[in-house]
């Protein structure tokens, strides 16, 4: 496990066997862990294993953090809640209802990764509502020896909320702060459908650059800093994607199952003048284009039919 700061430390949860594209939060003290966005069941070897590398087991997890019920951040909560039934599980509101009851967003994940999921995510077990905190932001938390204190930050997901830890200020970002996976110098945000809100987004960033963070932990992946030129780099390759899927929507020579592929491509040539083939492919294990451009697909069709 990398170490932040005293008794704050990361592990690298090796999704699919590839290190450095989810990043566990891990808040240690007298109290037990708590752990921030645990990552997916099919990883939570991986996370143990880090766990116990660093002189701790999953039985001492006291808290789970969510910024976001998607199942590369939250796929392991009810397994770990399972595994240690006095662990308590925060997350915001409009998410606790589906980690309680789980079918509504395994049928919506199928039909994104059909017969992927369970090689992609393993199991997502429903966790019991009287382990769930549920946040709306604002909340001051006291966890694991930590100060924290919780922002609502849609834009990416309507449920997305983000931690801020008042002693080493690095601001726990989820996916609002974007991806920039190893050998990343660039900031790519993740767009997956059906919650992608542009607007939101922006002033989910106002929000945490508010707390004026000394840096951002990404679940995907890893400390960066200073925290204001990341997140404008990043706000600006998300206006740049978003205006490249309005383009594409709105020419009507190109058919339509070929927008899907342009948008692929057009965001693959990009992304290949500074990266690796190599770490291109770890940064789509985080996140996948196909799914960047069906988010700002659906962004643009609601805002047409609400004009």
């Amino acid at each position: 496990m990398q170490t932040l700061s005293p008794g704050l430390r990361l592990a690298d949860v090796a999704f699919r066997g590839v290190p450095g594209v989810i990043a566990t939060g891990v808040l240690e003290g007298p109290d037990g862990l708590a752990l921030v966005d645990p990552g997916p069941t099919s990883s939570l070897p991986a996370l143990s294993a880090a766990l116990e590398a660093g002189g701790r087991r999953l039985a001492d997890v006291s808290a789970v953090l969510l910024t976001h019920i998607h199942l590369d951040h939250a796929g392991a909560t009810g397994t770990i809640v399972r595994q240690v039934p006095t662990a308590r599980v925060y997350v915001h509101e409009r998410g606790a209802r589906h980690l309680i009851d789980p079918e509504k967003l395994l049928r919506s994940a199928t039909q994104l990764y059909g017969d992927q999921m369970d090689e992609l995510w393993g199991a997502f077990e429903a966790v019991p509502a009287s382990a769930v905190t549920p946040l709306t932001g604002g909340e001051r938390l006291d966890l694991a020896g930590r100060h924290l204190e919780v922002a609502y930050t849609p834009g990416h997901a309507q449920h997305h909320v983000a931690y801020f830890d008042t002693a080493s200020r690095l601001a726990f970002v989820g996916d609002v702060g974007g991806c920039r996976t190893r050998g990343m110098t660039d900031v790519m945000p993740p767009t997956p459908p059906p919650d992608i809100d542009i607007e939101a987004w922006r002033a989910s960033v106002d929000r945490i650059l508010a707390w004026q963070p000394e840096g951002l932990v990404l679940t995907h992946f890893g400390v960066h800093q200073p925290a204001g030129p990341h997140l404008a780099a990043m706000l600006d390759r998300l206006e740049q994607l978003a205006s490249l899927a309005r383009t594409l929507l709105d020419d009507p020579s190109i058919p339509e199952a070929d927008r899907e592929i342009r948008f692929r491509d057009e965001a693959r040539r990009a992304l290949r003048r500074t990266l690796s083939d190599d770490d291109l492919r770890r940064l789509e294990l985080a996140v996948p284009l196909e799914m960047c451009w069906r988010g700002l697909e659906r962004y643009w069709r609601k805002r047409a039919a609400n004009a």
